[in-house]
C-alpha cells in the first residue's frame, strides 16, 4: 500500500523527536507535517528543533518547516507528542475534523470513551472508538497510551491476571528523559534521587486499572486490584525501572509464573504488526537483572525485561521489571496503537483524506 501521511505536534520535543526518528523508513507511514509552538513555528525542523537523541534528524526531516499548533493540517494521521494543557483543546478538535489521533499525552486518557491502549494486553478496547464516534458526533478517532511508568508494570502483570491479581505495590526508579527536554537541572539529578515525580503516582495507580481491565458495553471496568505507587526520578538516561511487589488469589510457584512470562504472546493480528516485538516479556535469569543501560533496548526498545522474581513476606511474590520509556512508554506504544487502527480498518485512508480536505 502507499504509505499514509502522518503529522507530528510537538515535533521539536523529546517525545516527537523520538516519533521522528522511529518513523524513519516506516513501512505503513510517512511523516509530512511537523508542528510546534509558536517560538518553532516557520523554522525549519534543523533550525528549530535541538536534537537530544544520537546522531541527527534525517536529512528528509531538516529542511521541512515547522507548522503552528493552530495549523489546518491534510495529513489522516497525527502523533502527539503535546504537553497536557495544548493537548487538551487541540487533539479533540482534530478528531472532529476527522484526523485519527494517536497521543501520548495524559489530557484524555481516563475519559470513558478513549482507548487507553496496549495493544499486546487490551487491543479488543479499541471498540471504544465506535462509542466516541457516537457520542462525539465525529469521523475521527483519539486513542492513546499511557504514562510510560505504567508500561513495565502493566506488561508484567497482564499475563498473571488468571490467577487473580489482589494487591500491587510499585516503587519506580524513572530516567531523567521521563521528564521532556531540559527536565531536571543537573545539580537537582547528580549524584541524587528525587523521591517525587508530579502526578505520576495518581497516573500509574489509575491507568493501570484502565489498561488491565474489561471492556463491557461502551467503556472499561477497571481491574479490581488495589495498586499503591511511590515515584522516583534517578540519575539514568534512558529506561524506567519499577520493583513491584503483588498478592494474588492463587499462589501458582515462581517457576509457573515465570513460564507465564517467557511464553507470553500478543495475539497473532498484534504480532504481525510492524512495531510489535517478537517476544512482548524477556525474563532474566541474572541475580542483578533488568539493568537500565544493558536492557532497555530489548525487542527494539518495545520489550518489558523481567527479573529477580522471589517471594515476598508482605505480599507473596516481588520482582523487577524494566521499560525504555520513550519508546514503549511513549512514541514507540502510539506508533504501535496506530499500526493496530490500520490493521482493524479504523483508518481508512482515502474517506478520511477525503473529510480533512472538505473540512
Amino acid at each position: 500500500m502507499s504509505k499514509i501521511e502522518v503529522a507530528i505536534l510537538g515535533a521539536t520535543g523529546a517525545v516527537g523527536q523520538r516519533f521522528i526518528q522511529l518513523l524513519e523508513g516506516h513501512p505503513w507511514f510517512e511523516v509530512s507535517e511537523l508542528v510546534g509552538s509558536d517560538r518553532s513555528a516557520g523554522k525549519t525542523y534543523g533550525e528549530a528543533a535541538r536534537w537530544t537523541l544520537d546522531g541527527a534528524p534525517p536529512s528528509s526531516i531538516r529542511g521541512k518547516r515547522v507548522l503552528p499548533l493552530d495549523a489546518e493540517l491534510e495529513s489522516p494521521l497525527v502523533f502527539s507528542a503535546l504537553p497536557k494543557e495544548p493537548a487538551i483543546e487541540r487533539e479533540p478538535e482534530l478528531a472532529a475534523a476527522g484526523h485519527i489521533v494517536s497521543t501520548n499525552a495524559s489530557a484524555h486518557r481516563m475519559a470513558d470513551d478513549v482507548p487507553l491502549l496496549l495493544p499486546e494486553v487490551n487491543a479488543d478496547h479499541i471498540a471504544l472508538i465506535e462509542a466516541q464516534r457516537r457520542k462525539r458526533r465525529w469521523s475521527g478517532a483519539l486513542i492513546a497510551n499511557s504514562n510510560c511508568t505504567a508500561m513495565p508494570v502493566v506488561m508484567s502483570l497482564a499475563p498473571l491476571r488468571r490467577y487473580g491479581i489482589e494487591k500491587v505495590n510499585v516503587v519506580s526508579m524513572q530516567a531523567a528523559s521521563g521528564a521532556g527536554y531540559p527536565g531536571v537541572p543537573s545539580l537537582d539529578l547528580i549524584d541524587n534521587v528525587i523521591p517525587y515525580v508530579p502526578s505520576d503516582e495518581e497516573k500509574l495507580e489509575a491507568e493501570s486499572g484502565k489498561m488491565l481491565g474489561a471492556l463491557l458495553g461502551d467503556s472499561v471496568q477497571p481491574h479490581p486490584a488495589v495498586l499503591s505507587a511511590s515515584c522516583n526520578r534517578v540519575p539514568v538516561v534512558d529506561g524506567h525501572t519499577v520493583i513491584v511487589s503483588m498478592t494474588l488469589r492463587e499462589q501458582p510457584s515462581i517457576e509457573q509464573i515465570i513460564e507465564d512470562w517467557v511464553n507470553w504472546r500478543a495475539n497473532d493480528d498484534v504480532a504481525a504488526l510492524p512495531s510489535a516485538p517478537e517476544h512482548p516479556l524477556f525474563y532474566l535469569t541474572e541475580i542483578d537483572r533488568p539493568q537500565p543501560r544493558r536492557d532497555r533496548a530489548a525487542g527494539n526498545g518495545m520489550s518489558t525485561s523481567i527479573g529477580r522474581l522471589r517471594p515476598c513476606p508482605l505480599f507473596g511474590y516481588k520482582f523487577v521489571a524494566l521499560s525504555h520509556n520513550t519508546i514503549r512508554g511513549a512514541a514507540g506504544c502510539a506508533i504501535l496503537n496506530a499500526e493496530l487502527l490500520v490493521a482493524k480498518g479504523f483508518l481508512d485512508v482515502a474517506r478520511l483524506r477525503d473529510e480533512v480536505t472538505l473540512a
